[in-house]
């Protein structure tokens, strides 16, 4: 009798402390994120099982070539997984394909995107980002709902970078899809 007293107040102290540690891990830290869809393919497919870092973001801003999770600005009830192209205050070029960025200082950037599935060639757009705007798109363009379609993301859209990619196994890893662009 004694051992079963000892297990239950065992579980007891276990689901105490897993309601005191895992929602604020939850709601501040990392949360799981299921991939729904075919906007970020080849880098993601849809049904990855991904882990959002919810933390970074508090101490550094988002850098190109992250991918990141957000709320969508067409509808913040929906959350999507697109890459950052255009940091704030940069103007986004799109013509035949290719992504140009005029960087705050007048520099133009030129992006290298293996991971991107192009667009239609007669494709063109020139957009200026705010001082807390983001350009994001998906790697798949021709499939993927982004900035070229609603405009602009908003800082405070963003919930965090994606950081582990646990499922499939045969991909699983750290920081998957990051793409070291140029600054």
């Amino acid at each position: 009798m004694k051992f079963f007293s000892n297990a239950l107040k065992e579980i007891a102290l276990f689901i105490v402390l897993a309601l005191i540690v895992v929602p604020p891990i939850r709601i501040f830290v990392a949360q799981p994120f299921v991939v729904d869809g075919e906007s970020m393919h080849p880098t993601f497919e849809n049904a990855d099982y991904l882990i959002v870092d919810e933390l970074t973001y508090h101490f550094h801003t988002p850098q190109r070539g992250d991918v990141v999770v957000f709320r969508a600005p067409p509808n913040p009830k929906v959350f999507y997984i697109k890459r950052i192209i255009g940091l704030p205050g940069e103007t986004v070029h799109i013509s035949s394909g290719k992504v140009t960025i005029t960087k705050t200082n007048g520099a133009t950037l030129v992006l290298d995107e293996p991971y991107a599935m192009i667009e239609d060639a007669t494709y063109m757009l020139d957009r200026t980002l705010g001082s807390n705007e983001y350009f994001v798109m998906g790697d798949n363009r021709p499939e993927s709902s982004d900035s070229r379609i609603w405009g602009p993301l908003p800082r405070a859209n963003i919930i965090g970078r994606v950081y582990l990619r646990l499922l499939p196994f045969s991909k699983s890893g750290v920081l998957p899809g990051k793409a070291n662009e140029p600054q």
